[in-house]
């Protein structure tokens, strides 16, 4: 298919989510191109392997400013712009470990949970804006290149090994099902196969049995991680 886009209809512009004094700089820039934002879709972030008696806090501090506070600070432009217009929406890439907790993943959870509590909240503040939708979407494992990139124990130490992930859900089917849920105005989806969908239903209606589960299942994971060994159960997308 033959698209009908001009050079004129694509801007990429580079963007550094930790570098909050350039993101105003940034939405004014597509406004000034477009001349309107329709969409927002929140998309940066890093995950995370290591445990957290090993773990400095920089890396903490590290990974709430790139997922949770850059994250907001883009929101914030680009939504005075939006209530400007009085409609548009926010698209935000949250996790399935938004809503449970998970061993080795401590400071990505922490930083999934604070979107999660962030973007509800500012729902109930835009009341009179009907149209200005407010969605999150919650992954599992997806096939990307995440895992080559986790935060560790230290800010300078990589990941060696990020395993097999012929297991996560393909990325295409991933995207749709986003677009799907962006279409349809869902307020949060949880895009994911089973066994890790199951363990989020498990996580929200029956939390005394995902605590068991999850115990039993980390404690698996934790001695595969010292190992040597990428475990990929209930593991962050």
């Amino acid at each position: 298919e033959i698209s009908s886009l001009s050079e004129n209809d694509i801007l990429v512009l580079r963007l550094d989510l930790t570098d909050r004094s350039s993101h105003e700089a940034a939405t004014n820039s597509v406004l000034k191109h477009f001349g309107k934002i329709d969409v927002l879709v929140n998309n940066g972030g890093r995950s995370q392997r290591s445990l957290f008696v090993d773990t400095n806090l920089d890396v903490y501090s590290a990974i709430m400013e790139l997922n949770y506070l850059g994250t907001i600070s883009l929101t914030k432009g680009v939504l005075n712009h939006m209530i400007q217009r009085k409609k548009g929406k926010i698209v935000t890439v949250s996790s399935v470990m938004g809503i449970m907790g998970a061993p080795l993943a401590t400071g990505y959870c922490a930083s999934k949970h604070a979107l999660q509590g962030f973007f509800n909240s500012l729902r109930t503040e835009l009341t009179d804006y009907p149209e200005i939708s407010i969605i999150q979407i919650c992954p599992g494992p997806v096939q990307s290149q995440i895992i080559q990139n986790v935060f560790t124990e230290n800010l300078a130490k990589s990941i060696e090994n990020s395993g097999d992930q012929s297991h996560k859900m393909p990325t295409d089917r991933c995207a749709r099902l986003t677009l799907v849920s962006v279409a349809n105005d869902v307020k949060e989806a949880w895009i994911s196969d089973h066994p890790y969908l199951a363990v989020c239903y498990l996580w929200q209606y029956a939390p005394t049995w995902a605590w068991w589960l999850m115990n039993r299942m980390g404690k698996r994971r934790i001695q595969n991680f010292k190992s040597g060994i990428v475990s990929v159960l209930c593991a962050p997308p």
